[in-house]
């Protein structure tokens, strides 16, 4: 039966997720099942809500191991077929609550600075270095695992593992697989769900739904551009920014409005606030958020729990299918983040792009897509740009490569002047402390 290591198992709900969903799959039922995080605490709440599970569900087949700290990483990977990564560098506090107070006082705003902008680029640099210490484990202990990378940001940390190290890693986001759905749904197109084709390529969070069709194989473009267009003139919306995407580019893409808001130089400007209300953008929404888990953990922990009696249904979460198609060989599809091995025409070869994979017992296959629409293309090299940037600045370790990632990220460059990119940058760099001690 295959090992499963979940990298920061102290994600609650996330492992719950992703390993209850394995625990609901007859050919990963039987798995070893290592839990590794530095939290302790954290790390004991989910063995026991797991464990929950696998007796409730599972007729407790599952084997469930704890492992805690950096000493006893090594033993939780080893022989492992598939590392699951859900880490955060940093947490909330002190390093996302960093990644935002800063750049506000250069007049930097950002909604959740997790996957691009300054508190991206941050959060990436201070990740990468960890993540090279599982590779080097995993190329020890289990060379021919799978890496399932859930963490972001995601193409900067994906794109790391692929060119830097041996580990075959795929990314994994949960935006595909509901990018067309959400958006039928939210203009009234439910009618068209059943038996709808798509196409979706980019990159992560601005992944193109390039092509949507119904069961008979009508495109059903014009009549989203349509309705997209009236219901961003006529009412406020919490997707008011792809709405836009569609108009002014054509396309609609995969992760939301607040995240898309920050990827461009467009929607979020101190010169015209005004734009903020316009588009419905939520500034610090990811610190809200995070305050908000924090405080309502002990009580989700305890309704989650139940008393005992936690159960779960399998999930849409990619992992415990690709799993399965790969110890099984049945065939699988998914929505993956690999390296641009000559999948999408007019991207970089090497960019982290985000196309359909079909997953079987040879693994991950990638599949060609072609060239993209030039101004889609375009759109993703703004972001592409700094990710090549921020994964080369975690090689060289160098000041002058954050500085130069920070000033081809979009956004950042169209708020502050080159003076001030690298006094913010700086300030960052001292303020992280020893998450940062090796850029010098």
């Amino acid at each position: 039966m295959p090992k499963i290591t979940f990298m920061g198992a102290g994600s609650t709900v996330f492992a719950r997720n992703v390993l209850g969903d394995c625990m609901c799959t007859p050919s990963l039922r039987e798995s070893e099942i290592a839990l590794y995080d530095i939290d302790a605490q954290r790390l004991e709440e989910s063995y026991i809500i797991l464990s929950a599970i696998n007796r409730n569900i599972n007729q407790g087949r599952a084997t469930i191991r704890q492992y805690c700290g950096v000493e006893q990483r090594k033993e939780a990977l080893r022989g492992a077929d598939f590392v699951v990564n859900a880490i955060q560098v940093g947490l909330y506090e002190p390093c996302t609550v960093i990644d935002f107070e800063i750049p506000k006082k250069y007049g930097l705003r950002q909604t959740i600075a997790d996957t691009l902008g300054i508190g991206g680029i941050m959060r990436g640099l201070r990740t990468i270095p960890v993540l090279a210490d599982f590779a080097r484990d995993m190329e020890e202990v289990c060379p021919d695992a799978w890496f399932l990378n859930y963490t972001n940001p995601m193409a900067i940390l994906t794109g790391y593992m692929q060119r830097y190290t041996n580990i075959k890693t795929v990314g994994l986001c949960h935006s595909v697989q509901v990018c067309s759905e959400n958006l039928l749904k939210s203009l009234n197109m439910e009618d068209k769900l059943e038996g709808r084709r798509e196409l979706i390529a980019g990159i992560n969070h601005m992944g193109w739904l390039l092509e949507l069709k119904d069961k008979e194989g009508s495109d059903l473009y014009p009549e989203i551009r349509r309705r997209a267009a009236e219901k961003n003139a006529s009412e406020k919306h919490s997707d008011m920014v792809r709405f836009d995407y569609i108009q002014n580019f054509g396309y609609y893409c995969t992760e939301s409005s607040e995240h898309n808001a920050e990827y461009n130089p467009f929607y979020i400007k101190s010169k015209y606030p005004e734009l903020i209300e316009k588009f419905n953008i939520p500034l610090d929404e990811y610190p809200r958020r995070c305050v908000n888990q924090i405080k309502g953990w002990k009580e989700e922990k305890e309704n989650i729990l139940n008393n005992g009696q936690v159960t779960h249904e399998r999930s849409r979460e990619y992992a415990s299918y690709i799993m399965e198609a790969i110890v099984t060989g049945n065939p699988y599809k998914i929505g993956g983040n690999v390296l641009n091995t000559g999948l999408i025409d007019n991207l970089p070869a090497d960019a982290c792009v985000e196309v359909p994979c079909l997953v079987d017992n040879r693994g991950v296959n990638p599949c060609h897509v072609g060239k993209l629409p030039v101004q889609l293309a375009a759109m993703n090299m703004t972001n592409i740009n700094a990710q090549l940037l921020t994964i080369q600045a975690a090689v060289t370790k160098k000041r002058e490569d954050i500085y130069m990632a920070a000033m081809l990220e979009p956004h950042t460059a169209a708020e502050l002047s080159i003076d001030h990119i690298k006094a913010m940058v700086d300030e960052l760099i001292e303020a992280h402390g020893d998450y940062m001690k090796d850029y010098q």
